[in-house]
């Protein structure tokens, strides 16, 4: 805790903030913390157990994801206050987990938001990775119904699995496109030069347009 302390920089806390980040630490100079310490299972849960922002993205980096039981994971994706804690947590355990597509349907349907757009994301996985057995188009209507009104952080989540439906399934790209476009959903939102916009409609065309 000393050295994450050490590495505090008052200027990329005010930058993390902005996103709902509380914590000062450079990134990659916590990914080299983490890897000198390797994977540190014990370690890692007694990181996570301080409740500060910079110890729990390091101990996400030093956990081994397949150790985590599906009730310590459902606990710890309530308690990932920041989004980037949140993010980092179903993208580098969740995901690695064999708890994974069990907790992606109950997350989905889950009364909080937070919790729902990490069931989204593990969708938006599968959607690409392993989409046999997925119901595309009763995805599709939840997304037309519940998206446009949805908490910034699902309605996040939401759109990426619109996009993802829509890249890599050519037979709904005609309705992914035509939600987007319907709702409207992230179409003002400020992207920068070289980067593509989250708007479904922009983001599905361009990266077909790179895949063909």
């Amino acid at each position: 805790m000393a050295e994450l302390a050490a590495l505090e920089d008052p200027k990329a806390r005010a930058v993390n903030e902005k996103h709902g980040d509380d914590h000062g630490v450079n990134l990659g100079k916590l990914r080299a913390v983490a890897k000198r310490l390797k994977t540190q299972q014990e370690l890692s849960r007694e990181l996570w157990e301080t409740d500060d922002t910079a110890a729990r993205l390091l101990a996400i980096l030093i956990s081994h994801p397949k150790a985590y039981g599906r009730d310590e994971l459902d606990t710890m994706v309530r308690e990932a206050r920041a989004p980037k804690v949140h993010d980092w947590l179903v993208n580098y355990v969740v995901k690695k987990n064999p708890h994974a597509e069990e907790l992606r349907v109950a997350w989905s349907a889950d009364p909080n938001p937070a919790v729902a757009s990490a069931g989204w994301a593990l969708t938006s996985e599968r959607v690409v990775k392993k989409p046999a057995g997925l119901d595309l188009a009763g995805l599709l209507d939840v997304i037309e119904t519940e998206m446009k009104d949805a908490p910034d952080r699902l309605q996040w989540a939401m759109n990426m699995c619109l996009a993802q439906i829509g890249i890599e399934h050519p037979e709904y790209r005609g309705r992914a496109l035509g939600i987007g476009e319907e709702l409207e959903v992230l179409k003002d939102y400020p992207t920068s030069p070289g980067c593509t916009s989250p708007y479904a409609p922009v983001w599905i065309n361009e990266m077909v347009r790179r895949q063909g």
